[in-house]
């Protein structure tokens, strides 16, 4: 698990790099405008976490060390990511890290993720007292962890249950372009806000996205 978590953030800081302008763009529509820039920042700079990782000691399990780096992730995306994105994707990897420590040894690769993605789904809708249909990243994860869960309960492996969850938050990310934003910044627009898609949903489908990709 600790090889696919840090392939998986390297990867995504790339393309968070890459898809920086396209979300900016997003948010300038109903936003503060600097989604992509926080983002991409935010990421280079758990990379550098990474880079200034000493090797994992040989004591400590795969699943532990997994949870470790999640957690140190989470912090680091909050001290560095600005706006409102910084503490809920913050807290999605605390969340997520808790759930994975909390998993008996030794757990699947499927069950650490879908249990990892289930309580970071219930930290960002905790900490922003929101909800699906609101027009907020909940409206891609929420259906991602629901399609990852039924996909593990079905049988499925590591591999086919974050494919789930990649199509789950495409498609819940594009369902936010006709939603009124009733949460953050956006809420301010009122009907104004319809006919954009969620910045915070489009990034959180992305990196759903290569983790699918890492995972294959």
């Amino acid at each position: 698990m600790l090889e696919i978590l840090d392939t998986w953030l390297r990867t995504a800081a790339e393309r968070l790099h890459d898809e920086a302008p396209r979300l900016t763009s997003l948010d300038q529509a109903i936003g503060d405008g600097d989604h992509g820039i926080n983002m991409d920042r935010g990421f280079k700079a758990v990379v550098a976490a990474l880079d200034a990782r000493t090797a994992p000691d040989p004591a400590v399990t795969d699943q532990a060390a997994t949870a470790e780096l999640l957690r140190v992730v989470g912090r680091t995306l909050i001290s560095t990511v600005g706006g409102a994105s910084g503490p809920l994707y913050g807290t999605a990897f605390l969340r997520a890290s808790g759930a994975v420590a909390g998993l008996a040894e030794p757990a699947s690769g499927a069950a650490a993720i879908v249990a990892a993605l289930e309580a970071a789904v219930t930290g960002v809708g905790t900490l922003g007292k929101s909800t699906t249909g609101e027009k907020t990243m909940l409206d891609a994860l929420v259906p991602a962890a629901s399609a990852a869960r039924a996909a593990l309960d079905g049988g499925a492996d590591a591999g086919a249950a974050i494919q789930a969850a990649r199509d789950a938050a495409r498609a819940g990310a594009e369902a936010t372009i006709p939603l009124l934003a009733t949460k953050g910044r956006a809420s301010y627009l009122g009907e104004r806000s319809i006919g954009h898609q969620d910045p915070g949903a489009t990034s959180s489908a992305l990196l759903l996205a290569t983790l699918a990709d890492v995972v294959g």
